[in-house]
């Protein structure tokens, strides 16, 4: 798990989410973490290190999650 997932997961945990990091699955392209808090909206959560870039494929699992309901946001470390 990269410094990025463990800092992000702190935050959102921080604020009340059950944070799960999905390690394998069997969707490529799907976001690196998934947030759940009770009376909101699933969160996927693709964290991006520095240099590192968001892949197509990953651009369009974030377009099919959000019409499933879900959110889907990029954490990018500057």
């Amino acid at each position: 798990m990269s410094k990025l997932q463990t800092k992000t997961i702190k935050q959102y945990k921080d604020n009340g989410y059950f944070v799960i990091n999905l390690i394998r699955s069997n969707v490529n392209g799907i976001a690196d973490l998934l947030a759940l808090k009770e009376n909101e909206k699933p969160i996927f959560i693709e964290c991006k290190e520095k240099g590192d870039t968001l892949k197509p494929l990953q651009k369009f699992r974030g377009e099919q999650i959000k019409k499933y309901g879900c959110e889907w946001v990029l954490v990018k470390d500057n």
